[in-house]
């Protein structure tokens, strides 16, 4: 973690503080809560999944350091949820020091004492904060950094505020050998279970069944699904972000499943297309090789400092040709009508991962690579996506081992 903070700092202005926040639960209703998912941005630089948790980091003129402000223990919550980490344990966690692990409620004194004169010493003057300032809509309730950062701006009116999420986005783009690692990990659990679902997939199971196999395979991991796991068979597989997954999986049906893994917050993202019977019709299979032939090539031919748009239209040039061969398109501008989503996108702590997708593809990079197509009028809805890692060179699909050739699939499925 120390790396990913050093990155960081290397990127912001001297004189200035950044302060990232770990989150809390949302409040469901009496005294219910959502189940607490930890800020990205703040497990990134810290690697501590734990509520109510703050990161801050100073970069002086010439000096820069970290500090950590965790609730101290609280007997009765450790009765009823469990002891939060100890100063120790968080240290441990985020590579900060010991000493530099303080009281969660003592934050506001340490912000206010950085920016007194006498405490300039250290650092030199403050001039700029930096929060995690990002919005989903302009109906989001305020979260914890659009709120401190009024507080700091009300209290000390010469701070400048900038939002730092650009600067994480970049550095999240490009993943290290332990994010590969957890990536991989997530992959490996993903194919057991889709083993596991082909093994018992059978004509008139509810989709909703075929999910609960794959469910089985992530609870006996202890991993959770990293989204909500699509389970589409005939015509709703024509349809992208399909999630009732209640009706019956019929006999002479395809079943589209997109799904994967959170391990250790993060995410696989794999789609992989069955026959219910076992076996694919001759049509199903025409289809089914074109998308493919897409999937398959454009992973042979992405590589580090490729466009996004270039990685998109050469996936979708494969699918046009292929229409247009089978006689099903004569122009490429009707494609739109079976082909109506990007090739794919950047993974990593979230399925669809931060990234500036106006830069060029970086080294090291995690993309999803997802054609499909989605021919309505005949209840067929193919996608078929893996997870690779961009190298300078080409890229390396982290994914290989999950099956995915038409004979490979039938011959697996007849055990």
């Amino acid at each position: 973690m120390n790396n990913r903070r050093n990155a960081y700092l290397a990127q912001v202005e001297k004189k200035s503080i950044s302060i990232l926040f770990s989150g809390l639960a949302p409040h469901k209703s009496a005294d219910s809560h959502y189940p607490f998912v930890v800020n990205r941005n703040f497990y990134y630089l810290t690697g501590i999944d734990q509520a109510n948790t703050v990161l801050v980091m100073v970069k002086g003129e010439h000096k820069a350091d970290s500090f950590l402000f965790i609730d101290g223990f609280d007997p009765v919550k450790a009765l009823w949820e469990g002891a939060g980490l100890s100063f120790e344990e968080a240290s441990k966690i985020s590579g900060i020091n010991v000493d530099n692990v303080r009281e969660r409620s003592t934050l506001d004194t340490f912000i206010a004492n950085l920016l007194q004169t006498s405490r300039r010493a250290i650092f030199g003057e403050i001039s700029t904060f930096y929060f995690d300032l990002e919005r989903q809509s302009f109906q989001q309730k305020d979260t914890e950094a659009m709120l401190y950062s009024r507080h700091i701006k009300n209290m000390f009116n010469y701070i400048n505020v900038k939002t730092n999420q650009t600067i994480l986005a970049r550095l999240r783009m490009v993943k290290d050998e332990i994010e590969v690692d957890l990536t991989k990990k997530a992959i490996a659990i993903t194919d057991k279970a889709l083993n596991h679902v082909m093994k018992n997939l059978q004509p008139n199971m509810y989709e909703y069944e075929v999910e609960a196999e794959y469910n089985y395979i992530l609870n006996k991991h202890h991993v959770i699904p990293s989204f909500t796991t699509i389970a589409a068979s005939g015509k709703n597989g024509t349809i992208l972000h399909y999630e009732k997954n209640n009706e019956v999986a019929k006999d002479g049906d395809l079943i589209l499943l997109d799904l994967g893994v959170n391990y250790n917050n993060y995410c696989s993202d794999i789609s992989r297309t069955y026959p219910v019977n076992g076996k694919f019709s001759e049509r199903q299979k025409q289809i089914y090789e074109i998308v493919l032939k897409a999937n398959k090539e454009t992973i042979k031919w992405v590589k580090a400092g490729i466009t996004m748009e270039a990685f998109n239209n050469y996936g979708k040039q494969i699918l046009i040709d292929g229409l247009k061969e089978i006689g099903l398109i004569k122009e490429d501008s009707e494609i739109l009508k079976y082909y109506y989503h990007s090739l794919g996108h950047y993974l990593g702590l979230d399925v669809h991962d931060v990234g500036d997708y106006q830069m060029v593809i970086p080294e090291n990079s995690i993309l999803t690579v997802e054609p499909g197509l989605y021919i309505a009028e005949e209840n067929i809805g193919i996608r078929i996506e893996d997870n690779i890692l961009v190298t300078k060179d080409g890229a390396i699909n982290l994914s290989s081992a999950l099956i995915k050739e038409v004979e490979d699939i039938e011959a697996f499925m007849k055990k």
